[in-house]
């Protein structure tokens, strides 16, 4: 990289899964607050049907407005070609691409691409190995941590076999819910639900359900009997044919933001916060977290200090079980007796104005944009390609 000229950095924002609009305010926060004197900024959006496009850099108008939620199309470069990301060569314009496999030729000239998608195809490793396969660096977690962590089964699975503490849970898969048809009557679909359902019930109601690899609480809903429980599943089953359904917790929801330590160190640890539902809303579903005021983060969390300590140490254990890199947040539940139970792991945390991965980072002593620097910094010292 020629050191006479500024870091050219991709801020790719977005993407075909169902946190579309959160991606996008998003990528408009890190636009914002990205330091214009030492890096060289292109907006890249993907639009929900996976098409690529250069947008224009109005960070403004990609934040959440009265209730309104910001699109790519909605900051599409007036004039902009929108070509699919593999085409048959036919397409021509600025953001194309002429053979499966190859990328725009922007994000070719960069230097590194700082990825804010959240979900499937985005956040599950999926961009993270076309980028290794292009030899282009980019911010985050490869795509093996992608992968686990945004499955929850299997990175609850990890966080099980290496000892860290987690709550109890079934997987509910869709050959077991939705089996397929058969003549005999013994099959039916009721008889091939009944030992998942008795599993589940053994977990006791309440019980939180959820797309297993979804994120921003879309699809989440809390069922206390056996009917709501048919309702949830069938609500979390409209983003994803897996579905975890989870003994609901009494206790606290804390969150910690993990970063990549420096020249090879330990992961750096932020101060924990507490999520403070007030609005109404009866846990800390979309809504609260990105549309109602009332909501918000205690930092510190008002637990013990020495939980604090053992949070944060947790969350770094967290992050090297699944071979996190750059950045995550983890979450917690902390409960009346003082257990602290691990509940995820994220690996594109939100980065909305809304946000307590960068609010718990600049209550710890790193501001914003010392943080993204810091991203794209230890994103710089990465190799190309398989990492």
């Amino acid at each position: 990289m020629d050191q006479a000229r500024k870091i050219r950095v991709a801020v790719v924002f977005g993407g075909q899964g169902p946190e579309h609009a959160i991606s996008c305010a998003g990528g408009g926060a890190m636009l914002a607050a990205i330091d214009r004197d030492r890096y060289d900024v292109i907006p890249v959006g993907i639009l929900p049907d996976g098409r690529w496009v250069l947008t224009a850099d109005e960070p403004e108008r990609l934040a959440i407005a009265g209730g309104q939620m910001p699109s790519v199309e909605s900051v599409a470069e007036p004039g902009a070609r929108m070509v699919p990301w593999a085409t048959d060569g036919l397409a021509a314009g600025s953001l194309t691409t002429t053979e499966p496999g190859t990328i725009p030729r922007e994000l070719s000239e960069v230097d590194v691409v700082l990825p804010v998608l959240h979900g499937p195809f985005g956040e599950d490793g999926t961009i993270q190995g076309l980028f290794e396969l292009a030899g282009i660096r980019y911010v985050g977690a490869g795509v093996l941590a992608s992968a686990v962590s945004m499955d929850k089964e299997y990175m609850k699975l990890i966080f099980k076999a290496r000892g860290l503490p987690i709550g109890p849970f079934v997987v509910v898969r869709d050959r077991e819910w939705q089996p397929a048809p058969s003549g005999d009557a013994s099959t039916s679909v009721a008889a091939a639900r009944k030992p998942v359902l008795d599993a589940i019930a053994e977990l006791g109601w309440p019980v939180f359900v959820k797309p297993a690899r979804g994120g921003s609480s879309i699809g989440t809903s809390k069922a206390a009997d056996l009917a709501g429980l048919h309702e949830a599943i069938e609500n979390a089953r409209r983003y994803d044919p897996k579905v975890l359904v989870e003994k609901a917790i009494d206790g606290l929801e804390i969150e910690c933001a993990v970063l990549e330590g420096l020249a090879g160190g330990p992961p750096d640890t932020s101060v924990p916060g507490q999520l403070l539902v007030d609005g109404g809303e009866e846990f800390w579903d979309f809504e609260a977290k990105y549309l109602d005021e009332a909501s918000g983060m205690a930092i510190p969390a008002p637990i013990p200090a020495e939980h604090r300590v053992e949070v944060r140490r947790l969350a770094a254990a967290a992050f090297d079980v699944v071979s996190c890199e750059g950045l995550a947040r983890v979450d917690f539940f902390y409960t009346p007796d003082g257990e602290i139970l691990l509940n995820e792991i994220n690996t594109i945390p939100g980065m909305t104005a809304a946000s307590y991965f960068p609010k718990m980072w600049a209550a710890t002593g790193l501001p914003v944009g010392e943080l993204i620097d810091r991203l794209l910094t230890t994103a710089l010292h990465k190799r190309p390609g398989l990492r």
